[in-house]
């Protein structure tokens, strides 16, 4: 790593997991919780959907990137991994004002930035799940 080269942060969440991701100027090698993508998620869609927001702004081979992230399953997890990506793009975008064509119009357009807000309801009382009732018994 050369002197002035920058570390970038991002924290992204989904359902319940959340993702701190790390930006560092390299190659393009990608790291999940110490092991590589390839190896830590079971599904190519996942690495595919993970890495939308480099390949969006053509930064892929730019930044390696580190992440380690808790809770949750596969999918949730990619999907904190995409924010905090994102997040983190954005810190680096704005440290390098200059560019006409901004990453933020980019990612935003394609829904990157926003985060998704759905998470489990929770169950009632009296009903079985958060809203199955029990099977209704005329007799």
């Amino acid at each position: 790593m050369a002197k002035n080269d920058k570390i970038y942060y991002g924290t992204g969440k989904r359902k319940t997991s959340i993702a701190k991701v790390k930006l560092i100027p390299g190659t393009g090698k990608i790291t999940v919780n110490g092991k590589d993508v390839h190896e830590y998620l079971p599904y190519e869609t996942l690495v595919m959907d993970l890495t939308q927001p480099l390949d969006l702004t053509n930064t892929r081979e730019i930044f390696d990137v580190e992440v380690d992230v808790k809770g949750g399953g596969f999918s949730g997890q990619t999907g904190a991994i995409r924010l905090g990506i994102t997040r983190a793009l954005l810190v680096y975008d704005a440290a390098n004002e200059g560019s006409e064509n901004s990453f933020r119009k980019i990612l935003k357009r394609a829904g990157f930035i926003t985060r998704d807000s759905r998470i489990k309801e929770r169950k009632k009382p009296g009903l079985k799940k958060a809203r199955r009732a029990p099977q209704f018994s005329k007799r």
